[in-house]
């Protein structure tokens, strides 16, 4: 007999608690193999394409593109092996015998019945068995249990509802973590605690009335801490506001475009937000003359050799002054009440992409010269043009560089990337007038910021940090000298 075997939203790592479903690669009625992608999801991080642990025939599938869920909560159901002798030739998704066989003899060819494959996601090892089993039995005309004829349409089953949740569901994890409460993400009972929220008061819009981050947030706009968020299904239009609400302005919603903060939109607000609220940043800035950097780079690339961009050459600098100062490449651990000065530099970078600003990270950075910067740079930029950046390109940095002179701005006031502890800002290259050697002539200026954690270090450090940043751009080498 086939068993139906539900796979959930797994944890993708690094903390993500929710996803955005992009685009389904699988149809209802479609024959998977064990690790085929299913699904393309957006997480806070990255586009990030899912593969299904089970081999067999997709029954139904939760949530339409553009729906975002928590994870552990269902993503789709398969049909996994032949139907017992006796059986109807149709199981629950009008599926013949033939079509459920060919995905369980592969899996049994590539190495037993009951192994998976290598590739583990977390919350699904692949040797151990599924989490949870049942059977999709969809109500037949009438009302009462049946085998749904074949058709060439499977819109049916598409149309049956995930079963509400039960012991073992993600929702009633959430309900013995923390008393009768319909929420399983983590984020979501923060936001709430940080703003002073009661979930219990709140009715959950998600699946089973799921307390979701969008009904927190709403609560928090509204001030309100009773029952904020009507389930979709019962408020199918929204009720209309008073004009004189309106005029006031001291009631209801205000007129406008609104934007939902959410992707990669959303965690750059929140992680921006936290940086402020926790981190007690301090900037400053100074010009230099990069006459001389710009030489030195046309002369490399003159050579016949590897071009190397400007971000590299500023990045090789910056590896350097961390060597100086590092107290400038650590976190802060408040809980144990340390800073931690970090041994490597994963050096991010800021990247303007058509889905958002995303910081990729280059990877031990002060190991790396100008030209191997170069190439990781360009690689890691293309990527996140084309939208493959995975979550370990994003995740990890100690230190940022950020260029945003290529925005045709001469200046900035960084906000730090927290956990990090300082992020230094390059604003454009311009001719300016300048004293150069006792007279005054045209130079190519660029101001210099840098924002740093005052709890990792005083103005002294933070000083020597950016003069010593300062000096290797108005005289290259100065870096030779001190490497």
């Amino acid at each position: 007999m086939a068993q139906v075997l539900e796979f959930k939203l797994p944890d993708l790592g690094e903390g993500l608690t929710e996803a955005e479903i992009v685009r389904w690669l699988v149809q209802v009625g479609d024959v998977v193999a064990v690790d085929q992608p299913v699904v393309e999801v957006e997480t806070a991080k990255a586009m990030v394409e899912v593969p299904c642990p089970y081999g067999g025939v997709v029954t139904a599938r939760y949530g339409e593109e553009g729906t975002e869920l928590p994870v552990g909560s269902p993503l789709l159901t398969v049909a996994v092996g032949a139907p017992a002798p006796g059986t109807p030739d149709f199981d629950a998704a009008g599926l013949g015998p033939s079509a459920l066989d060919a995905p369980a003899a592969g899996a049994r060819a590539a190495g037993g019945e009951d192994e998976g494959s290598g590739n583990v996601l977390v919350g699904y090892g692949t040797q151990a068995p599924p989490a949870r089993r049942r059977r999709v039995r969809p109500a037949a005309p009438g009302g009462r249990p049946g085998h749904r004829a074949p058709g060439p349409s499977s819109g049916a089953a598409r149309a049956v509802a995930p079963a509400p949740a039960t012991a073992g569901g993600s929702v009633d994890a959430g309900r013995r973590a923390d008393g009768p409460v319909p929420v399983i993400s983590p984020l979501v009972r923060r936001l709430a605690r940080e703003n002073g929220l009661d979930l219990r008061a709140l009715a959950g819009s998600g699946p089973d009335g799921l307390i979701t981050r969008a009904d927190v947030e709403h609560a928090v706009r509204t001030g309100a801490s009773a029952p904020a968020v009507a389930r979709p299904e019962q408020s199918p239009a929204a009720a209309p506001v008073p004009a004189t609400a309106r005029a006031s302005g001291t009631a209801g919603p205000r007129p406008g475009t609104r934007v939902p903060l959410k992707g990669i939109r959303g965690a750059v607000a929140d992680k921006l937000s936290r940086s402020r609220r926790e981190i007690p940043d301090a900037t400053c800035w100074v010009d230099a003359d990069a006459t001389e950097l710009m030489h030195a780079r046309a002369a490399m690339n003159g050579a016949g050799g590897p071009k190397v961009s400007l971000l590299a050459l500023l990045a090789r600098i910056c590896t350097a002054a961390l060597a100086r100062f590092p107290e400038l490449n650590s976190t802060v651990d408040m809980e144990a009440r340390e800073v931690v000065r970090l041994d490597e530099v994963h050096l991010g970078f800021a990247a303007q992409t058509e889905r958002g600003l995303v910081v990729p990270v280059v990877k031990g950075a002060h190991t790396r010269d100008a030209e191997s910067l170069s190439t990781e740079f360009a690689r890691l930029t293309e990527a996140a043009r084309t939208g493959t950046l995975t979550p370990a390109d994003l995740t990890g940095g100690t230190f940022t560089l950020n260029n945003y002179g290529v925005f045709g701005v001469d200046g900035s006031t960084p906000i730090i990337n927290h956990p990090e502890a300082a992020m230094l800002g390059v604003g454009r290259i311009v001719p300016k007038p300048w004293v150069h050697e006792g007279e005054l002539a045209v130079r190519q200026v660029v101001q210099l910021s840098l924002t740093f954690d005052h709890r990792v270090c005083d103005g002294g450090t933070a000083g020597g940090f950016l003069r010593y940043v300062a000096d290797c751009v108005e005289e290259p080498a100065v870096l030779l000298r001190t490497l």
